[in-house]
């Protein structure tokens, strides 16, 4: 069923491994350092997924809108988003790096997923929004770091997916083009950035997508589980 591909490049958050309760302890010890409310893990859902910035600033954004921070003049006048984002960037990073991959798990069907993919003969490559720092170690903790040939991280590149910068030079480095690897992944991230560098995109359906059916996002394959994708790739073929 892989004949045509020589290479697959997986997504990590929502796709390899359930990572929600990691956001969510990490944001909330480093909320509380800001005196800050808690965020809901509704939110974190919603809001991974386009890098550790993106969320940082979504959540500030979020939190400092509350009716009871509102309230609080001096958060409101003196510590807007721009001004608490690098307060907030490096209290995350140390809270992250602290529990990476502790309240974190892997998807049933992904090790036995890669394997099959390995099996079949494709090279292997992680790309993620998540930063380098953080994935590489999570990687390991779970066991996965042994199936992938290389690993970006959304720091490692000018630009991060959906751009499709990312997995063109993902491709690059494997030594392919871009129509001989194809993309898994969880989200119309992964999605828009494969179909913009010319990959073939597959789709799990248990993962984020900023909380959003991902159903409903252009794919070549819907799966439940990694193990099904070979399957899914006869169907379409």
């Amino acid at each position: 069923m892989f004949q045509q591909f020589q290479a697959a490049i997986v997504d990590l958050d929502g796709t390899m491994v359930d990572t929600l309760g990691d956001f969510e302890i990490a944001l909330n010890r480093s909320l509380a350092d800001l005196d800050l409310p808690p965020v809901t893990r509704t939110l974190v859902e919603r809001t991974v997924g386009k890098g550790s910035e993106h969320l940082i600033r979504s959540v500030l954004l979020h939190q400092l809108d509350l009716p009871e921070v509102k309230g609080l003049t001096r958060v409101c006048d003196a510590r807007g988003v721009e001004n608490l984002y690098e307060a907030a960037w490096q209290r995350y990073q140390h809270h992250y790096l602290a529990i990476n991959g502790e309240f974190a798990a892997v998807y049933p069907g992904v090790v036995e997923g890669l394997q099959q993919l390995r099996d079949a003969g494709l090279q292997l490559a992680c790309l993620t929004n998540k930063p380098l720092s953080f994935a590489k170690p999570l990687l390991k903790a779970k066991g996965l770091d042994t199936f992938f040939t290389h690993v970006f991280g959304g720091d490692s590149f000018d630009r991060k997916k959906p751009d499709p910068l990312p997995l063109l030079k993902t491709c690059e480095a494997l030594g392919i083009k871009p129509a001989h690897a194809f993309m898994v992944g969880d989200s119309s991230n992964d999605a828009q950035a494969a179909r913009a560098a010319g990959c073939p995109v597959v789709l799990v359906r248990y993962g984020y997508n900023h909380g959003e059916p991902v159903d409903g996002v252009d794919a070549d394959a819907h799966v439940d589980v990694l193990t099904d994708i070979a399957q899914a790739f006869a169907k379409v073929a």
